[in-house]
């Protein structure tokens, strides 16, 4: 399962290598397989088409973000703080991969591709439950209701600003988001006071 696992990270890495020397575009699993001295059977096995090695790269955006949600540091930040470092965390992931990340969402959004934009639909709203869980949300009903659609729009509006964010470490994107995270505690504690990004450390905990 290790090897297994091991040669899947290999194949996104080397395609995400092969996107920064041209684009996301014009890589072919083909050239991934040739370029690992592998057969197109052996990617075949762990991606079935290219658009799933989209996906594992935002899966391993994911991981990090489930990853450093064990850590002490982050426990001991408050509920707007954790859905902060969450989201950025999410985002700096795929810094390294802007141009190939641009490229997998101009593909996904062309017309031909409805099943691709309603699976994207799905992978938000599951990414931003992981943000959520991660930050110790225990909402339920009207209140889960209301903190997915509210940490929904602050995770694709800083996507979006992110995306043609040239400041260094993506500075401006995370000023960009502590200013929207401001605004909604404010809006959470009076439609919505059971939000996790209501709450301090000590109430998380």
């Amino acid at each position: 399962m290790a090897k297994s696992t091991k040669l899947a990270d290999r194949i996104l890495d080397k395609a995400l290598e092969l996107s920064l020397e041209r684009s996301w575009e014009k890589v072919r699993l083909q050239e991934v397989a040739d370029a690992l001295g592998i057969s197109l059977d052996e990617v075949r096995q762990f991606y079935r088409q290219k658009d799933d090695l989209a996906d594992a790269l935002f899966d391993r955006a994911d991981q990090s973000v489930l990853k450093l949600s064990g850590t002490a540091d982050f426990r001991g930040l408050s509920g707007r703080d954790r859905v902060r470092k969450a989201i950025m965390t999410w985002i700096q992931t795929l810094t390294p991969y802007r141009r190939a990340v641009i490229d997998i969402f101009k593909y996904k959004l062309e017309p031909g591709h409805v099943h691709f934009q309603i699976l994207g639909v799905l992978r938000v709203s599951r990414t931003v439950q992981w943000f959520l869980e991660a930050a110790g949300s225990r909402t339920s009903h009207l209140s889960r209701i209301m903190e997915e659609v509210g940490t929904t729009g602050v995770y694709l509006s800083t996507l979006v600003y992110w995306l043609t964010d040239r400041s260094t470490e993506a500075g401006k994107t995370n000023d960009f988001i502590d200013r929207l995270l401001q605004k909604s505690e404010k809006l959470a504690r009076w439609v919505n006071p059971e939000s996790v990004i209501t709450k301090s450390a000590e109430q998380l905990e």
